[in-house]
């Protein structure tokens, strides 16, 4: 099993589904998406991305429409896009991304769970360089997918690293290239689960289970916050 899915399944891509608010924080995503770089999928890498991974988790096409169009509603809310980093128990490192229009309410918030989860926040800034943002695309495979002839394709559009296992596959890449490598995997002909820049941590650290269950309660807390959008740590 690969670097890339002990990264998604022993961290993140396991809570996701658990998300109490999972439509509404994807449909923030979608709308945040279509604010910044305009209403059509085609012409918008962003928000292509975000559709799909949306409707991976099966989220209703009249909830993706009705998202799209929040971004040019009269009364459209600004988000604010802010992060915090912070340790939990045990040592972990998580990185949180907040999109939100209230930095006082989020602020608050976020350092409440922290503190009162065995954590604390860090300042700004103390975690950068051990975190690397890449450009990352899931994908299912069809039968007598050549992952090999797919790795050539897309080299030229960023690709740093491809794994494969059964009928999934993912790719990382360069954060700058996050566009033109989503655009260039949705070519290949395969089905999208999810893309979407991610932290990556450089240096993957093992914890007991013991110690999972009480890091789980902190990510937990963080992950049902409203505001909350991503929650990246180094738990390898």
């Amino acid at each position: 099993m690969g670097r890339a899915f002990e990264i998604r399944r022993g961290a993140k891509e396991k809570r996701w589904d658990k998300m109490s608010k999972l439509f509404p924080k994807l449909g923030k995503s979608i709308t945040m998406a279509a604010k910044e770089g305009g209403d059509d999928p085609e012409m918008n890498a962003k928000l292509r991305a975000a559709i799909a991974t949306a409707k991976a988790e099966n989220m209703p096409k009249d909830n993706i429409d009705k998202a799209i169009a929040r971004a040019t509603a009269k009364d459209a809310v600004n988000y604010t896009e802010i992060n915090y980093e912070g340790k939990g128990p045990h040592g972990v490192l998580l990185w949180v991304e907040c999109a939100t229009d209230n930095n006082t309410r989020t602020f608050s918030n976020i350092r409440t769970t922290f503190n009162k989860n065995g954590g604390g926040l860090l300042p700004t800034g103390g975690l950068e360089f051990m975190f690397t943002r890449k450009a990352v695309v899931q994908f299912t495979t069809p039968e007598g997918f050549d992952i090999e002839e797919a790795e050539l394709e897309l080299i030229d559009h960023g690709l740093e690293e491809i794994e494969a296992e059964g009928n999934e596959a993912i790719v990382f890449g360069e954060f700058t290239s996050f566009g033109s490598l989503s655009k260039a995997v949705e070519e290949l002909g395969v089905e999208i689960t999810k893309a979407a820049p991610e932290r990556i941590a450089n240096n993957l650290v093992e914890f007991t289970e013991e110690q999972m269950t009480e890091i789980d309660v902190l990510i937990d807390k963080l992950e049902d916050d409203e505001d909350v959008l991503n929650v990246f740590t180094n738990i390898g």
